[in-house]
């Protein structure tokens, strides 16, 4: 059971996330590129990467100085609850309205008004479900 954001972790979300067309085949559709970091509010760098192009993420693993387009951070208890109970588009607002989830990096507010973003990246959280998760 990988602890969660570890380069296993990352890999197992990779793996989730390319065998989900409602996610990786929708942002390949808008040609979707970018750099995803995660990890912990109280820590001044990310733990996990996430490398996507063209709606495929090519690489995942530890956080190794990559510039992030998106950052997004919570305390260690609220990823757990997500990882385990997963979350939906309210709960997402919720998350971001209450300061429970931040973007360090990226336009959260843009992204969720783009139908073609926000129903992906709600469906990526949803698949940290999947994932059997340490802390």
């Amino acid at each position: 059971m990988p602890e969660l954001f570890s380069a296993d972790w990352m890999n197992e979300l990779k793996d989730e996330w390319n065998n989900d067309p409602d996610v990786s085949a929708k942002l390949g559709e808008i040609g979707f590129d970018s750099v995803i970091t995660c990890g912990y509010k109280d820590e001044e760098n990310p733990r996990g990467v996430f490398v996507v192009e063209k709606g495929i993420c090519v690489s995942a693993g530890d956080y190794d100085g990559e510039t992030p387009d998106w950052d997004m951070r919570a305390n260690q208890k609220d990823w757990l609850k997500w990882v385990n109970k997963g979350i939906g588009m309210a709960g997402l607002g919720m998350a971001y309205a209450s300061g429970k989830l931040k973007f360090k990096s990226g336009d959260y507010g843009a992204m969720m008004k783009n139908p073609k973003m926000a129903g992906p990246f709600v469906k990526s959280f949803g698949l940290m479900k999947n994932i059997d998760t340490s802390v």
